[in-house]
């Protein structure tokens, strides 16, 4: 049977991640517990996410000419990710993430771009094969917006299916960018920053994704942590809970959904049923400390999950 076929395209980063006691106040120095350093940036934790399920993952990302890029096209590889169109570049360091993690699971991160930024145009029209060869196509805000834009252009004009994770925030983003979304797909806090809108209960929440669908997108799933995740689309609202568990490290999480939705699109399955499995391997992730390495694999999961 064919395997579904995502195409990621986006950032790659070192994760530093350092677990302190509190999160450091401003001016703070605080000794850690322990540190951990693992390989991460949405794009790419999107894309490892699909593989581990089974997927036909492609990855569109630019690395620096560094052990830490040497290293993260090792780790595609290792997951059977399609590097043809992984760049590289001296002209500047891989990306790197350091995050502090609290004992609760609550994490703060500084992302620094580096060769992320350096994708071109030129660089997204040479990858059109593995883009217009996808089922679906997810886009986030790791890299420059006219190279997100280039991208999801290709996959409308294949009529590919588009999810776009508008991370990290920002507050304004442009109209084609929702246009071009076929599933826009931002959590709480990205929601109220692009909406100015609240999302404490679930009717606030529908009410900003009912902006977000005005401007253009063609779905919204709203990312709402242990609460689970909501769909407001033309024919409704879907609120699709997530099971309990007690968060280690949420870092990731959201990475583990976007990734996991996407396969089971390409898989055929309806949205509320994508949603309701992707919250699933999301829950999982929290129990477990790292961002990829939080991540299950297919044989660790149950099979009708997969099914």
């Amino acid at each position: 049977m064919a395997r579904p076929k995502i195409c990621v395209v986006g950032a790659s980063n070192i994760d530093l991640i350092s677990y302190v006691p509190r999160l450091p106040r401003m001016g703070e120095t605080l000794h850690g517990t322990r540190f951990h350093m693992g390989f991460g940036g949405k794009g790419a934790n999107q894309a490892v996410m699909a593989a581990k399920l089974g997927g036909e993952v492609a990855m569109v990302t630019k690395l620096g000419r560094d052990i830490f890029g040497e290293n993260t096209l090792k780790n595609f590889q290792a997951w059977n990710i399609d590097t043809r169109f992984v760049y590289f570049t001296d002209q500047a360091f891989s990306g790197v993430a350091p995050i502090a993690v609290d004992p609760e699971g609550h994490n703060a991160i500084i992302i620094v771009t580096g060769a992320n930024d350096l994708l071109t145009v030129e660089e997204i029209e040479a990858a059109r094969p593995v883009i217009t060869g996808a089922q679906v196509v997810v886009c986030q805000l790791e890299i420059p917006i006219e190279i997100t834009l280039a991208a999801l252009r290709i996959a409308r004009q294949a009529g590919v299916t588009t999810i776009f994770n508008p991370a990290p925030a920002r507050p304004e983003l442009p109209e084609e960018l929702y246009q071009l979304s076929d599933i826009f797909c931002p959590n709480e806090s990205e929601t109220e920053l692009l909406t100015g809108l609240p999302v404490t209960t679930l009717e606030e929440a529908e009410r900003a994704a009912r902006v977000l669908m005005e401007r253009g997108a063609g779905a919204v799933i709203l990312t709402l942590g242990e609460r689970g995740s909501l769909l407001v689309n033309a024919q409704g609202t879907t609120y699709v809970s997530a099971p309990t568990v007690r968060a280690v490290d949420t870092t990731g999480a959201g990475d583990a959904f976007i990734g996991s939705l996407a396969y089971f699109l390409a898989a055929g399955k309806s949205l509320p049923e994508a949603m309701r499995r992707a919250n699933y391997i999301a829950a999982i992730s929290v129990q477990a400390s790292g961002t990829q390495t939080s991540f299950p694999t297919a044989d660790q999961l149950p099979p009708e999950l997969l099914a």
